[in-house]
């Protein structure tokens, strides 16, 4: 009962991220009208926010009820996101994303010993359930943004922004029927050991460069479709669409054969190549009628996605083979500071 608890409240949660990651962005640009530079200023500092909130909250749940501190984040993600409908400016916008961002983040962390305690003998199962249940409910989401975009008008984007609302604040719901979660017990040894490991902390500032790839295809892309290609604006919505259904599609294929440092290092040159190829592509779009860049859009984000499984699969296979699985909500934190996806495997930094 707790996991289909759990998985109802991921589903409405993530149709509420699929409508953002699809346009949220546009929502500021074209309905608030900050000029691009200031959205991506205020993103900037949002996510800095988030990395330094994210370790916290993640120790705060293994310390308290992890039920309740997930609530919390959630209903705070709410009440942020619904004062987007109020930004008219750009200290406004800073200050409602950064709190939306960082709640988001510090959620993703709390999640975690909840999906530990209720996992059963095989969490990771149950993780991939989850991701499985992403999909769908970012599916979801970027059909119900695609909508917004292509109608254009304020009240549309208002209207998703609310949906956006409803979902957050609804996930949380379920959340009152989950049981409660123990706290563990304070960990002993040293801390910050990760940090002393000079392999590991290379490998970690290298997915944290790759990170940057997993805002192309939700700001890059939409503000690229909408200000300079005759592309439909429903396209937006199209190459979210792609990206998600070749996930689920190919997902456990692309983690074959990566099972060694080597392998991993070889599919991260590999999966670097392909984003320079989508990257090297998009340029191609701004010409062309509106059928030819949508369709260069959809080649553009199958490429993208392929090297997006090769950066989720790779590091995984470079970690050590001795780290312990049953890691702190604390540890999980430092994956969920990063830059989001919804397709990210879940792994660790």
């Amino acid at each position: 009962m707790p996991q289909r608890l759990l998985a109802l409240s991921n589903f409405v949660f993530t149709v509420g991220s699929g409508m953002y990651l699809t346009a949220g962005v546009l929502y500021f640009t074209e309905a608030v009208r900050l000029p691009p530079g200031q959205v991506g200023l205020g993103l900037a500092v949002a996510g800095a926010l988030a990395l330094a909130l994210a370790v916290a909250a993640g120790h705060l749940a293994d310390r308290r009820d992890a039920r309740v501190v997930y609530a919390a984040t959630l209903l705070v993600q709410a009440a942020a996101t619904a004062g987007f409908l109020l930004v008219d400016g750009f200290w406004a916008f800073v200050v409602a994303v950064s709190v939306a961002t960082a709640a988001k983040a510090a959620g993703t962390a709390a999640r975690s010993p909840m999906i530990r305690r209720f996992g059963g003998e095989r969490p990771q199962q149950f993780r991939a359930y989850l991701r499985a249940v992403t999909n769908v409910g970012v599916s979801f989401g970027a059909l119900l943004a695609g909508w917004a975009v292509q109608t254009g008008t304020h009240r549309a984007y208002d209207l998703m922004v609310a949906g956006m609302v409803v979902a957050t604040a609804g996930s949380a719901a379920f959340l009152a029927f989950v049981p409660r979660v123990a706290p563990l017990p304070a960990a002993e040894g040293p801390r910050w050991v990760a940090l002393r490991d000079r392999p590991y902390l290379v490998l970690t500032a290298l997915d944290g460069v790759m990170a940057i790839q997993y805002k192309v295809p939700t700001v890059a892309v939409p503000l690229w479709v909408v200000g300079a290609t005759r592309a439909p604006h429903w396209v937006i919505s199209a190459t979210m669409l792609t990206g998600t259904l070749i996930v689920v599609g190919f997902q456990v294929r692309a983690s074959r054969g990566i099972d060694s440092p080597a392998a991993g290092a070889a599919a991260y040159r590999r999966a670097g190549l392909a984003f320079l190829a989508s990257c090297a592509l998009i340029p191609l779009t701004a010409g062309p009628p509106g059928w030819v860049a949508a369709s260069l859009l959809i080649v553009v984000a199958v490429v993208h996605t392929a090297g997006e499984r090769g950066t989720r699969r790779a590091p995984s296979s470079c970690r050590s083979r001795s780290r312990p699985s049953r890691r702190p909500a604390s540890t999980w934190a430092c994956s969920a500071s990063a830059p989001a996806s919804p397709r990210r495997s879940g792994r660790g930094c």
